[in-house]
């Protein structure tokens, strides 16, 4: 592939970049068997730097720096992107390349009093990590298994839940579930391990040292001290997700090639044997068991042994078994099966957590609590966003009375916040400058998000008929 010196608009680059990725794809699925050579130079392909820039200058993680103090902001307003870049290939042309170490940020755990590793890199490496994985991501996208859903192209959450609510109805009797949790997964991933698989697919000496060379970086601590990487892939790089997802993925294979053939499980069924479909989302995952509570205690040690070897274990604290009756909490969602009221017929029941109910409401307490010396179309502009989100999120289930408790909870924070700004003014007086319909928080045509209006939709099961974006480009 020609990788010369280009001057390409950054829509020339996605071209450019989608027309080799989908190559990539298609030569990866036509032949399982294959291993990519000479994919380093992709890396410093003008093309590749400059759609990764973007996505870097795109993402709102722009405003944070690394170690060496530098934001896209800062590098945009000092040398130009051109330079940037220029200086950035030649070092990657003549291997000068060296990740700094990611800085460290301990950030709260959504729902708990706990606190998780993010590791944030530099501008620069940021860049090559992108450029890294929009080279690798087509190639290791043709093994990955239909069970999978976290940070893969046009997959999401909803798609693993539509799965779990699929087998868990009636006519599949999926009623076991395994709920599993993965102690420190990003931290304690084996880096030789995620190193075997990717020589599965990568040949390329280069790019190997680039990954290794990432995975070693080190990390610069809160308190200032560096300490080496010698396990894990620090959440909070671009490549990390895709990384983590490579060294997951011996699960899904596992579970594909013992229970993934669809005659084979009708057969086991017709005998009385047991049947087991996984359903992961990164590093959170559920399997779902066609037998007894036995046979779900049983698989766990499996998945144990077949974790093992990545360096990864379970935690078992979080880890334990469940009957789909008595339900289960998975990426936010409560998901139950119960009898239709009024008939004798049962079905399973999609809708928000009350963690993940107790978490948004946090965010709007935090928001409202603000000092009143804002306006409220500063308040709302904070908060909308957040309503609009968490709705969004959750509109594909059973969700009406969650959302009109929220709407009552968000509605009460803003007219208490309100009457903290005025604590002189009567309640008609407030109603009449703040409420012009007479009900709802509204100012210079900046109204509070009822979520209340919104109407929830149903999510259709894709299983595997999720096409990837080289598929539907070539």
């Amino acid at each position: 592939m020609n990788t010369g010196a280009l001057s390409l608009t950054p829509s020339e680059a996605e071209a450019r970049v989608l027309g080799i990725q989908s190559k990539l794809h298609r030569w990866a699925t036509d032949d399982p068997d294959r291993r990519f050579d000479d994919l380093y130079n992709l890396i410093n392909d003008p093309a590749f730097l400059l759609v990764a820039w973007r996505r870097v200058r795109g993402n709102k993680g722009a405003r944070t720096a690394g170690v060496d103090g530098q934001t896209a902001h800062t590098i945009e307003a000092g040398q130009s992107v051109a330079a940037f870049l220029e200086d950035l290939r030649a070092d990657l042309k003549a291997q000068r390349f060296e990740p700094l170490p990611v800085r460290e940020r301990m950030i709260p755990k959504p729902g708990t009093r706990k606190r998780r590793r993010l590791g944030i890199p530099v501008v620069r490496d940021r860049v090559v990590q992108g450029a890294l994985k929009l080279v690798l991501e087509p190639i290791f996208e043709a093994d990955f298994k239909p069970c999978s859903y976290g940070f893969r192209p046009k997959r999401r959450a909803q798609d693993a839940v539509a799965e779990i609510h699929y087998l868990a109805s009636p006519s599949r009797n999926y009623e076991w579930v395994l709920e599993a949790d993965i102690a420190a997964c990003f931290d304690e991933i084996s880096h030789s391990a995620l190193l075997e698989r990717v020589r599965g697919r990568i040949a390329d000496k280069r790019l190997l040292g680039l990954v290794k060379a990432f995975l070693k970086a080190g990390i610069l601590t809160e308190g200032g001290a560096e300490r080496d990487t010698s396990t894990g892939t620090p959440q909070g790089g671009i490549a990390s997700p895709l990384l983590a997802n490579i060294a997951l993925s011996t699960l899904d294979d596992h579970f594909a090639k013992r229970w993934g053939n669809r005659a084979e499980r009708a057969k086991r069924r017709r005998h009385g044997l047991p049947n087991y479909r996984l359903i992961r989302y990164a590093d959170d995952f559920v399997v779902m068991v066609s037998g007894t509570k036995a046979d779900a205690l049983a698989v766990k040690d499996e998945v144990a042994a077949v974790l093992s070897p990545i360096g990864l274990r379970l935690s078992e604290e979080k880890t334990g078994v469940a009957h789909i009756d008595e339900g289960l909490d998975f990426l936010g969602w409560r998901i139950q099966r119960h009898t239709r009221r009024g008939t004798a017929d049962s079905y399973v029941y999609t809708y928000p957590s009350k963690k993940a109910l107790r978490a948004v409401m946090e965010k709007v307490r935090t928001l409202s609590r603000q000092g009143t010396d804002l306006s409220l179309t500063v308040l709302l502009h904070r908060l909308n966003p957040v309503l609009r989100g968490w709705t969004n999120y959750f509109r594909p289930g059973v969700s009406s009375a969650t959302f009109q408790y929220l709407s009552a909870f968000a509605w009460r924070r803003v007219i208490g916040w309100l009457r903290r700004k005025h604590p002189r003014i009567t309640w008609k007086q407030l109603r009449r400058h703040y409420c012009p319909d007479g009900w709802w928080p509204t100012e210079d045509e900046v109204t509070l998000f009822n979520t209340a209006a919104v109407r929830t939709t149903r999510y259709r099961y894709r299983g595997a008929a999720i096409p990837s974006p080289w598929q539907s480009a070539s």
